[in-house]
C-alpha cells in the first residue's frame, strides 16, 4: 500500500485499500476503471481533479457523526468547505466522456442547498465544541443575535457607569469590573470606601480595596448573566435542530462522499500509472495469464540495482510450472510479482509489466514463507501442510496458485512425497495455474510424466568459489542449487563450508555408484514386474469414498480383472 498510496484524502485511501483487498472477478466493471484511468493519463486531468480534492476533508467520517449526532462545529465547516469545492470539480469532471466518471459526477452532485444552509449557520472559523458558544453566524436566527447583543454590549454599559459613578462620587480610581465568582462589582481603595455613597452596597472586602454593588448595577447583572445563559441555551438548541436537519440529506451526501472516494482512487491510480511505469492489462475470456515483462512494484523501488523483468505464460496446456534455482535467485520475487500483477490488474489498476493479458482468475493462493503458531501449538511444517490443505481443498481450475518449498519441514523423503502428490495433484484433478518453487529436483520429471507441466528456473553462474544471481526466469530445470554457495555469502566460516564440499562429494560418488550397479545388475532372480490393471484400479479406489453396495460391487469388479489377468 506504500507504493501505490498517493490519495488525496482520507476516504479515498481507504477505498484503495478495500479496492486491493477485494478486486472484481466482473471483468466489465474492472474494465470501465482502466478505461476511465486511462483517459485521465491521456487527457492530463489527474493533477487538477487531485488538487481540488486536497481541499476536501474527510467528510465520510464527518456524516457518520452527523448521523450520530456527534459531529462538532469544525467538523461542519469542513463539511461546508468540502461542499463548496463541488462546483469546481464538476466543471473538471465535464471534459471526461468514459462511463466511470460520468457515473461518479452524478453520484457526486453539486448539494447546493446543503452548502447554502451550512453558509448561513456556521461562522467562517467556529471553536471546537459548542458548549461555549460563538458558533452559529450572525442573521441565523434573530433571538440568538438579541441575545448576543444584550449580552456583548455589556463593556460598554460598564465604562459608561463607571465613568459616572467617578464624576458622582469625586473618587477617580474606581473602577467597575467582573469576575465568575462574584459577578458585576465597583471596586474602590480602602483608603477612600468613607466615601462611598449610600446607595452602595458593600459585596466584598479586600486587604486594600472594598468592593461595593448598586441596584442599577444589579438589575443590569441580572439581564446580562441571564442572556448569556439564554444565548448559550438557544445557541445549543439550534445546532442540534442543525444536525436534525443535516440527517435529511445523509444519504445523497454519503453517496458524494463515496463518488468522491472513488474518484479520489482513480486520479490516484493513473498517478501512480504514470510515475511507475504501469500498463494497462488485458482481461479476456479465454483461460490463460501472460505477462511480459513483468516486475515486482515493492523490490523495483526500494532495490538499488536494476530491476531484472521476466516474462511468465499460463495456458490450457500450460498450467504448472515447477520453478528451480538458488536460494537467493528470485524465486519468490519472481511468483509474488505474477500474484501482485494479477491482484492489481482486477482491482483496477495499472500493472508493472510492459503487457499482460489475464483470463478469468477467481481467487489467489498463497503457500509461501515459513512461519510457527506457539500460541496455537503449531510447529511450522503444521501450518504449512494446514495452508496447503486449504490450497487443495478450495482452488479451482480458474484460481492463481503459489506454492513455494512444499515439504521441507520434515524427513527428506517424507517432503519429497507430499511435494511430488501436491503437484500431481494440482495438475490432474484441480487445474490450477500453479506456481511450484522446489528443491527437490526429482519434482522436474514431472513434465514428463503428466501433461500442462513445465520447467522454469532462475539463472545464476559461478564465479570462482562465489555465485553470481542473474534473477532471470529461463526454460528447463536447473543444473543445480548452488546451497554451499549461497551459505558462503551468508557468511558460513570457510572451514564449515569445505567440510560440507567434501561430504557433498562423497554423497555424490556414493550415489552414482549405486545408480552405476542398478544398471548393470542381471536380473538372475527378480523378473520382471508386469503391468497389473487390478492393482492399478486399487490403487486409485479410497474406499472412505464408497457405500457398502458400492465397494462390493467394486470388489467383484477386481476379482474379474485378475482372473482375466490370470
Amino acid at each position: 500500500m506504500g507504493i501505490m498510496d498517493r490519495t488525496a484524502t482520507p476516504m479515498g485511501s481507504r477505498m484503495l485499500r478495500r479496492w486491493i483487498n477485494r478486486p472484481l472477478r466482473d471483468a466489465g466493471a474492472v474494465s470501465e476503471r482502466h478505461a476511465a484511468i486511462d483517459e485521465l493519463l491521456n487527457q492530463r486531468g489527474f493533477p487538477a481533479l487531485q488538487e481540488t480534492l486536497q481541499g476536501i476533508g474527510d467528510i465520510e467520517r464527518i456524516l457518520a457523526r452527523v448521523a450520530l449526532k456527534s459531529a462538532r462545529p469544525r467538523d461542519l465547516s469542513v463539511l461546508r468547505d468540502a461542499l463548496g469545492t463541488l462546483p469546481e470539480l464538476q466543471q473538471q469532471l465535464t471534459p471526461l466522456t468514459s462511463p466511470l466518471p460520468g457515473i461518479l459526477s452524478d453520484k457526486i452532485g453539486k448539494h447546493p442547498e446543503v452548502h447554502d444552509l451550512l453558509q448561513r449557520a456556521i461562522i467562517e472559523q467556529p471553536p471546537m465544541l459548542i458548549r461555549d458558544g460563538g458558533v452559529l453566524a450572525e442573521g441565523y436566527d434573530e433571538e440568538l443575535d438579541r441575545l448576543r447583543n444584550l449580552s456583548q454590549n455589556a463593556d460598554q454599559f460598564l465604562l459608561d457607569l463607571e465613568q459616572r459613578e467617578r464624576q458622582r462620587t469625586g473618587i477617580n480610581n474606581l473602577k467597575v469590573s467582573y469576575n465568575r465568582v462574584h459577578g458585576y462589582y465597583i471596586e474602590i481603595s480602602r483608603l477612600q470606601s468613607d466615601k462611598a455613597p449610600e446607595d452602595y452596597v458593600r459585596r466584598q472586602t479586600l486587604k486594600s480595596a472594598e468592593r461595593f454593588i448598586t441596584p442599577e448595577l444589579k438589575k443590569f447583572e441580572d439581564q446580562v448573566l441571564s442572556a448569556r445563559e439564554r444565548s448559550l441555551a438557544r445557541e445549543k438548541s439550534l445546532y442540534a435542530k442543525l444536525l436534525d436537519q443535516l440527517a435529511e440529506y445523509l444519504q445523497p451526501l454519503q453517496n458524494c462522499a463515496e463518488g468522491l472516494a472513488a474518484l479520489d482512487v482513480l486520479c490516484n491510480l493513473a498517478e501512480r500509472a504514470e510515475t511507475l511505469d504501469l500498463r494497462q492489462p488485458e482481461l479476456n475470456r479465454e483461460p490463460g495469464l501472460e505477462i511480459l515483462d513483468g516486475r515486482h512494484p515493492v523490490v523495483e523501488q526500494v532495490s538499488s540495482t536494476p530491476f531484472v523483468a521476466n516474462n511468465v505464460r499460463f495456458d490450457e496446456k500450460r498450467r504448472i510450472l515447477i520453478i528451480t534455482g538458488p536460494n537467493m535467485g528470485g524465486k519468490s520475487t519472481y511468483m509474488r510479482q505474477i500474484a501482485i500483477i494479477t491482484l492489481l490488474a482486477y482491482a483496477g489498476s495499472f500493472v508493472p509489466a510492459k503487457a499482460a493479458s489475464l483470463g478469468p482468475i477467481d481467487r489467489i493462493f498463497s503457500r509461501i514463507g515459513a512461519s510457527d503458531d506457539l500460541a496455537g501449538g503449531r510447529s511450522t511444517f503444521m501450518v504449512e501442510m494446514e495452508e496447503t490443505a486449504n490450497i487443495l481443498h478450495n482452488a479451482s481450475e480458474q484460481s492463481l496458485v503459489l506454492m513455494d518449498e512444499i515439504g521441507r519441514g520434515t524427513s527428506t523423503f517424507d517432503g519429497l512425497s507430499l511435494a511430488w502428490a501436491c503437484g500431481v495433484e494440482l495438475a490432474t484433478r484441480i487445474r490450477a495455474f500453479t506456481l511450484f518453487a522446489t528443491h527437490y529436483f526429482e519434482l522436474t520429471t514431472l513434465p514428463d510424466e503428466y501433461p500442462g507441466i513445465a520447467n522454469v528456473h532462475l539463472d545464476a553462474v559461478e564465479h570462482g568459489d562465489s555465485i553470481v544471481f542473474l534473477h532471470a526466469v529461463r526454460e528447463g530445470p536447473a543444473n543445480q542449487s548452488y546451497g554451499l554457495q549461497v551459505a558462503a555469502l551468508a557468511g558460513v566460516p570457510k572451514g564449515v563450508i569445505k567440510r560440507a564440499r567434501q561430504r557433498l562429494l562423497e554423497l555424490e560418488q556414493a550415489a552414482q555408484q549405486h545408480a552405476d550397479q542398478q544398471q548393470n545388475q542381471l536380473p538372475l532372480f527378480a523378473a520382471e514386474p508386469q503391468a497389473s490393471p487390478a492393482l492399478d484400479m486399487l490403487r486409485e479406489i479410497d474406499p472412505d469414498d464408497f457405500s457398502p453396495r458400492e465397494a462390493l460391487e467394486q470388489l467383484y469388479l477386481l476379482k474379474k480383472k485378475l482372473e482375466l489377468q490370470i
